[in-house]
C-alpha cells in the first residue's frame, strides 16, 4: 500500500496532515541513544491512507530507479567529455617519449636523509671552528677596568632604528663615537640588506651599554669577525652565525640593520629557543610561590610576573610545575605533577598565576615538601636530568633544615634558588642560607626592572657542569623549529656552548662559567631544497620529526602568525590525523629506528572541507649525528613516474608552440604550475604573467638548458603535447552547450592545466598548480567522480548564478597500466552549468523519462507518486556530496545556496542523515591559527610587565623611595629614548603578544561518508510534524541522493551541526597530560660535577637608587630631555677573571 505524502497539516492539495508541535531533536552532533529517525517499513501500518490523497511518498523501488538514471547520466557525460579512456590511448600512443620510473622508498628516504646530514654538518664544523676560536679569544684578553665607549669600535644594530625619525626622515647617524655607519647590499638569501665586511651587535634595551662588562665583552668578540668571514668562504650557503652571550650581547654575521618593532624593543638573546636549549641540559623545575598576608600589593604583582618569566626560560626538553603556599601547598593550575614545558600548559601556568591570593601565614616546609614530592615522583614522564626548586617570597626567619635533611642531603641532587621579592626590612640570610646549601643561588627582585635579568641568570648555574665536563659536554644539539628574528623564516639552530678558559690565578680551579652559546641557522626551505619535489606526486610528501615528535618538514607546517617568541611546536600526530597506526610510526622514528608499514587512514583534503580514507606507505630512517628521523609517504599509485624523454628538438618546438597564447582560441586555455623550472624564471603569483616569463625565456635557452630542471621541462612539454591531443580527438568537436556544461578540462603531473573552451578560463579558480588543487588531490585518492561544489563562506552573500560564473567540477584520475605498472599522470573532468543541471535533475527524478514527455495526470481515482519536478513544492530532492555540501537542488530558491554545508539549508534533515550514520565526522584542532588581539580590560595599553601605580601608590611616601619607583622612572627613561614606545600602533612591540595577531587554536569539524552504503528509507519522528525521508548513495560518485518532505511545521526544527572552523581553547590540557605523547630528551645530560664550586650563591642588587637621582629623573622626565642611562644589575662578568 503506498505511503501518503502527508500525514499533517493540510494546507497543500493532496495532504492529509494537521500539524501538532512536538520538540525536535537537540542541537550537536552527538547521535541521540534512541534517535527520532525510524525505519519506514515499521511504520507504513501507522502512516497508510486509504487513497485519499492523489500522490504518495515515492517507494524505495522508484527512488532507487531514480538513481540509478542519475548514475548513468554522470557517467554517459564523463564517457563522452571527460575523455578519460581517450587519454588512457594518447599515453599508450606516445609510449616512446616517456618512461616509467619507480620510487624505491627505502633508497630515496636513505639518500635524502644523507644529503640532509651531510648539510648539517658542514654547519657543524663551521660551529667547533666559532666556538673554538671564542674560547680561545676570551682567555688572552686583558680585562680593562677603566675602558670606555670611546675605545670600542662596532656596528651597532639598532643605532639607525633609534635615531630614525618617526616620520621617516634619517637623522644625522653616527653620532656616537663608537658606532660604524656601513653600507647594506640586498641579499635574497638572507631575505635582507647585509654587509659581509662586518658583524653586528645586539644589547638588550634593559642593558646600559657602556657598562664594564658589556665594554669588555664587545672588546674581546671583535676577533670572532674574521672567524665568521672565513666561515662563510669556506662554505657561502652559511646563514647567520651568532655569538649570544650570557652578559646579554648578540653579536652575529653578516651585518644587517635590526628588526626594531614600532613599541619597545625587548628580544634578549638569552631568552631565544636556541639559546636555552645550548646553554643547560634538561630541566625538572618545581617553582613554589609564598602567598601568606604579607605578600600583597606590587609584591605579589612582581611575584606574578616573575613566574611568568620564569616560565619563558623553560623549553620543551623541561618539565614544571607551579604551587603557592601559605599553610599549606597546592597547585596553581589542575596540573597535579611535573608537565612538559610547551607553550600551551605555559599559558595554562600564566593564566592560573595571575589568579593567585594572598592570604595565611608563611610555611616554608609545607612548600619545600610539596616542591621535593614532586621531583621524587618516578611515575610520570620527566627530563630526568637537572631538578631544581625555585622559591618567590617576600622573606621568612624559618631555614626548613629538616625539611633538606629528610630529602636533599648529603647528596643535594635537587639544586634551591631563592628569590627575594619587593621591598621589605626582612632578614634575607635564611634565603641565602638555603640557596647556598643546596647548590642553588639567591637572587633579589626589588622592582619590575630586575626581573627578566634575575629570572633568567640561574641557567648560569646549571651551566657549571657543562664547562667542568669540558670536551664531552661540546656537543652540537639542533633545536626545534622556530621563527628567525632577521627575517629568514622558519629555521633550525645548531648550537654550541662556549665555556670560560681562564684560571681563578696559579694553581686555582680553572673557571666554571658558560661564556655563552654559538649557533647557526638552517632555513628549513634549504633543508626541503634535498627532498624531492615533484615525483613523489601529489600526495607524496617528506617529513622529518624530532625527539618531543615535533615536525621540521612537513607539507602542513604552515604557522600564520610571525616574530612571536615561542618555537614552532606542530606534533606529528597533529599535523595529520592520529591514529593507532601513526602514533606506532611516530615512536619507532623518535627512537631512532628504521621501518616501512602501509596503512589505512584518513587525510583531509587541502581545502580542509573533506576527508577521505585512503592507503598509504611509510618509510622512515634516523638522520644520523642529529636528533631527528625522516620519513616518506607514499599512495600506491605514486610508486612509480613519468619521465618525458623529449631528445627530438622538432617535436620540443611542436609541442610547445601549444603553450602560446595564440593557440589558446582552438585549443583551449593553458594554465602552468609556478615551478621553478629554470634559475632566471621571474616568478609571478599571476599566471598569465608567469607564463609570459616563461616563453620568453623558452625563446632563449633550450629544456636541455643546464640552468633548467630537465625533468620539469621535459614533463612540461610533454604533457602540453598529450592534453592538445586530448582537445583534438575528444573536445573540440562536442557542442558542450547541448549537455549544459560550461567547461571541460584536464590536469596532468606535469604541471599543465587545460581549460576549454578558452573564455572559461575567465572563471577558473582552482589553483594552477595541480598538486595544490584539492580536486586533483582528492580525484587521485578516489575512484569515480568526484564532485566539487563552489565554497561558500556563511558569511558572504549567496552565489549569484550569473553569466556562467559558477559551476560543479566534476573530476575523475585517469588511471594507466603501462608494463604491469599502474599509476595517475592525470585527471580530467567537466564543470557543470547548476542551473541547466537541475532542470536536469528534476527530470531525472520524475515519472517523465525526458522533458518533451507529458506530464502523467493524476486524480483521487488515479493516485500516483510524488517525483522532484512536478511536486516540487512538497518534495525536496538534492545531491549532497560527501563532505555534507549541497550540490544540486530541485528547488529554485536553493540554487543561490549551492556549496553550502546541508545544515545550512535543512538543519532537520542534515541531523537525521547523521543520526542515522549516512555521515559521521571527524573534529580536529588546527594549532598554527592567528587570531586578532582581544581588546584590552582594565589594565589600558601599559606594555606586559611594566607596573602602573594607583592612586593610593602615589599617596604613599614609601612607594615614592622604593626601587619600584626606580624601576618605572627607568621604563619611563627608555620610553624616552625610543620615541617609538609612546606611537599610538603598539601592534608589533617584540614581547607583547597581547597586542599583536597571536598564535591559537581553531577546532575544525569534517563530515564524510559513514557505514551506510545501501538505499535506505526512514522517518524524522516530530509527532504529527513526522517527515518522510529516503537516502542513497550514486554508485560511482562521491553524492548522496536524498528525498524528503519538506517540513511544514517549524516546530520541528533541529539544532544545526556546525562544520565551520570555531575558535577553541583546544583539548583539555587538565586531560591531556594525564596520557602524554611519546618522546624523548636529549642523550646527554650534565647535571653534576663533583668539582663543581658552588661557594658563588648570591647576591642582591648593587645599584640601589638615591633620592638625588630620583629627583634628578623627574626633573628630566618634565624636561622631555634624554638622560644617559644609568646602569643597571647586569649578569656576571664572565670575562672578568674572579
Amino acid at each position: 500500500m503506498a505511503v501518503p505524502a502527508r500525514t499533517c497539516g493540510a494546507s497543500r492539495p493532496g495532504s492529509a496532515r494537521t500539524a501538532r508541535p512536538r520538540p525536535g531533536p537537540g542541537p550537536g552532533p552527538r547521535r541521540p541513544a534512541a534517535g527520532p529517525m525510524r525505519p519506514l517499513l515499521l511504520l507504513l501500518p501507522l502512516l497508510a491512507a486509504s487513497g485519499a490523497s492523489a500522490y504518495s511518498f515515492p517507494q524505495q523501488h522508484t527512488m532507487q530507479h531514480w538513481a540509478r538514471r542519475l548514475e548513468q547520466e554522470i557517467d554517459g557525460v564523463m564517457r563522452i567529455f571527460g575523455g578519460v579512456q581517450q587519454l588512457r590511448e594518447i599515453y599508450k600512443d606516445n609510449r616512446n617519449l616517456f618512461e616509467v620510473q619507480e620510487n624505491e622508498p627505502q633508497k630515496l628516504v636513505e639518500k635524502v636523509a644523507g644529503d640532509i646530514e651531510s648539510l648539517l654538518d658542514r654547519k657543524v664544523q663551521a660551529l667547533k671552528r666559532l666556538a673554538d676560536a671564542a674560547e680561545t679569544f676570551q682567555k688572552a684578553h686583558h680585562w680593562q677596568d677603566n675602558i670606555k665607549e670611546e675605545d670600542i669600535m662596532y656596528y651597532d644594530a639598532k643605532a639607525d632604528a633609534e635615531l630614525d625619525d618617526p616620520e621617516g626622515e634619517d637623522v644625522e647617524r653616527g653620532s656616537k663615537s663608537s658606532t660604524l655607519r656601513l653600507d647594506f647590499i640586498e641579499d635574497l638569501n638572507f631575505k635582507n640588506k647585509v654587509n659581509y665586511s662586518y658583524t653586528a651587535v645586539q644589547i638588550p634595551t634593559d642593558i646600559y651599554k657602556g657598562s664594564t662588562v658589556i665594554l669588555n665583552e664587545l672588546n674581546w668578540t671583535e676577533a670572532l669577525e674574521n672567524v665568521f668571514i672565513e666561515n662563510r668562504r669556506q662554505d657561502p650557503t652559511l646563514l647567520w652565525q651568532v655569538f649570544g652571550s650570557a652578559t646579554g650581547v648578540t653579536r652575529y654575521y653578516p651585518a644587517t640593520p635590526w628588526r626594531a618593532p614600532k613599541k619597545i624593543d625587548l628580544y634578549d638573546v638569552r631568552r631565544r629557543p636556541w639559546y636555552i636549549q645550548g646553554a643547560s641540559s634538561p630541566k625538572d623545575m618545581v617553582i613554589i610561590v609564598d602567598v601568606s598576608g604579607s605578600v600583597s600589593g606590587l609584591t605579589l604583582k612582581l611575584m606574578k610576573t616573575s613566574v611568568c618569566e620564569m616560565l619563558d626560560t623553560l623549553s620543551d626538553d623541561d618539565y614544571v610545575n607551579v604551587a603557592s603556599f601559605n599553610e599549606k601547598a597546592q597547585p596553581v593550575s589542575c596540573f597535579t605533577h611535573l608537565v612538559q614545558a610547551n607553550v600551551r600548559n605555559k599559558k595554562v601556568f600564566k593564566e592560573a598565576v595571575q589568579g593567585m591570593v594572598a592570604k595565611g601565614t608563611t610555611g616554608y616546609k609545607a612548600g619545600f615538601e610539596y616542591a621535593f614530592d614532586q621531583l621524587q615522583n618516578s611515575n610520570i614522564t620527566r627530563a630526568n636530568c637537572n631538578k631544581m626548586i625555585m622559591m618567590f617570597t617576600d622573606g621568612g626567619e624559618d631555614r626548613v633544615q629538616d625539611v633538606f635533611e629528610k630529602y636533599n642531603w648529603p647528596n643535594r641532587t635537587v639544586r634551591v634558588f631563592t628569590f627575594s621579592v619587593g621591598q621589605h626590612n626582612y632578614d634575607v640570610t635564611p634565603l641565602q642560607w638555603m640557596a647556598c646549601t643546596n647548590k642553588g643561588y639567591y637572587f633579589e627582585i626589588p622592582s619590575i626592572g630586575a626581573i627578566r635579568i634575575n629570572t633568567q641568570e640561574y641557567l648560569d648555574v646549571l651551566g657549571r657542569p657543562m664547562v667542568l665536563a669540558g670536551k664531552e659536554a661540546k656537543q652540537v644539539q639542533w633545536t626545534n623549529v622556530y621563527e628567525d628574528a632577521l627575517g629568514l623564516g622558519l629555521v633550525v639552530t645548531g648550537t654550541l656552548p662556549v665555556f670560560n678558559l681562564t684560571q681563578d690565578g696559579p694553581g686555582e680551579k680553572k673557571n666554571q662559567l658558560i661564556l655563552g652559546v654559538m649557533g647557526i641557522d638552517v632555513a628549513l626551505n634549504d633543508i626541503k631544497k634535498l627532498t624531492p619535489n615533484y615525483t613523489l606526486g601529489a600526495n607524496g610528501y617528506v617529513f622529518a620529526i624530532d625527539l618531543n615528535g615535533y615536525v621540521l618538514l612537513h607539507p602542513n607546517l604552515k604557522p600564520q602568525t610571525t616574530n612571536f617568541r615561542e618555537p614552532v611546536t606542530l606534533d606529528f600526530l597533529d599535523a595529520e590525523l592520529e591514529d593507532e597506526n601513526k602514533e606506532e610510526i611516530r615512536r619507532s622514528m623518535i627512537d631512532g629506528n628504521k621501518g616501512h608499514k602501509q596503512i589505512r587512514t584518513l587525510v583531509k583534503s587541502l581545502d580542509e572541507r573533506y576527508i577521505d580514507e585512503v592507503i598509504r606507505n611509510y618509510t622512515w630512517v634516523p638522520i644520523r649525528s642529529t636528533n631527528y628521523s625522516l620519513g616518506l609517504v607514499l599512495p600506491p599509485y605514486s610508486t612509480f613516474y613519468l619521465q618525458a624523454n623529449l631528445s627530438d628538438q622538432i617535436l620540443q618546438v611542436k609541442y610547445f608552440e601549444f603553450l602560446l597564447p595564440s593557440s589558446f582560441e582552438s585549443e583551449g586555455h593553458v594554465f602552468i604550475a609556478p615551478r621553478e623550472y629554470c634559475k632566471d624564471l621571474n616568478a609571478s603569483d599571476n599566471n598569465t604573467e608567469f607564463l609570459k616569463n616563461f616563453i620568453e625565456l623558452m625563446e632563449k635557452v633550450t629544456p636541455d638548458s643546464k640552468q633548467c630542471n630537465n625533468f620539469l621541462l621535459h614533463n612540461l612539454i610533454l604533457d602540453t603535447g598529450i592534453t592538445q591531443q586530448l582537445v583534438e580527438r575528444v573536445w573540440r568537436d562536442q557542442d558542450l552547450n547541448t549537455y549544459s556544461l560550461l567547461a571541460v578540462f584536464a590536469a596532468t603531473d606535469g604541471g599543465i592545466t587545460r581549460i576549454f573552451p578558452n573564455k572559461a578560463a575567465e572563471d577558473w579558480t582552482e589553483n594552477p598548480e595541480p598538486f595544490n588543487a584539492s580536486f586533483y588531490r582528492r580525484s587521485l585518492d578516489n575512484h569515480g567522480y568526484i564532485f566539487k561544489p563552489p565554497h561558500q563562506d556563511t558569511l558572504l552573500r549567496p552565489l549569484e548564478l550569473e553569466n556562467d560564473t559558477v559551476g560543479v567540477l566534476v573530476s575523475t584520475a585517469v588511471e594507466l597500466s603501462l608494463g604491469g605498472h599502474t599509476l595517475r599522470p592525470a585527471v580530467v573532468g567537466v564543470k557543470l552549468d547548476p542551473e541547466a543541471w537541475a532542470e536536469k535533475f528534476k527530470v531525472l527524478a520524475s515519472n517523465r523519462t525526458h522533458q518533451d514527455q507529458p506530464q502523467k495526470q493524476c486524480g483521487p481515482n488515479n493516485p500516483c507518486e510524488m517525483d522532484c519536478e512536478v511536486n516540487n513544492e512538497d518534495l525536496l530532492c538534492v545531491l549532497i556530496d560527501d563532505g555534507g555540501f549541497l550540490v544540486l537542488s530541485n528547488q529554485n530558491h536553493q540554487w543561490d545556496q549551492v556549496g553550502r554545508f546541508f545544515s545550512e539549508v535543512d538543519a532537520n534533515l542534515m541531523l537525521a542523515l547523521y543520526n542515522n550514520s549516512f555521515y559521521t565526522h571527524k573534529e580536529s584542532y588546527d594549532y598554527q591559527a592567528a587570531c586578532a588581539p582581544q581588546p584590552p580590560g582594565n589594565l589600558g595599553a601599559a606594555p606586559r610587565g611594566v607596573f602602573v601605580p594607583t592612586i593610593a601608590d602615589f599617596l604613599n611616601l614609601a612607594w615614592w623611595t622604593s626601587a619600584a619607583t626606580w624601576s618605572l622612572f627607568q621604563q619611563l627613561l627608555y620610553g624616552l629614548l625610543y620615541h617609538s614606545w609612546f606611537q599610538a600602533d603598539p601592534a608589533e612591540a617584540e614581547g607583547s603578544p597581547e597586542t599583536r595577531e597571536s598564535s591559537c587554536v581553531m577546532k575544525q569539524t569534517q563530515y564524510y561518508f559513514g557505514s551506510v552504503n545501501a538505499s535506505y528509507n526512514a522517518i524524522i519522528d516530530c509527532g504529527n510534524c513526522s517527515r518522510l525521508f529516503h537516502a542513497q548513495r550514486l554508485t560511482n560518485t562521491n553524492l548522496l541522493f536524498v528525498v524528503a518532505e519538506k517540513p511544514l511545521c517549524s516546530q520541528c526544527e533541529a539544532g544545526r551541526l556546525l562544520q565551520k572552523e570555531t575558535h577553541s581553547d583546544g583539548p583539555e590540557q587538565c586531560e591531556l597530560v594525564q596520557r602524554p605523547r611519546y618522546r624523548r630528551g636529549p642523550h646527554i645530560c650534565f647535571d653534576y660535577n663533583a668539582t663543581e664550586d658552588t661557594s658563588d650563591c648570591g647576591r642582591g642588587a648593587s645599584f640601589p637608587p638615591s633620592l638625588g637621582v630620583l629627583v634628578s629623573l623627574q626633573l628630566l622626565l618634565l624636561l622631555g630631555l634624554p638622560p644617559r642611562p644609568q646602569p643597571q644589575v647586569h649578569a656576571r662578568a664572565a670575562s672578568r677573571p674572579l
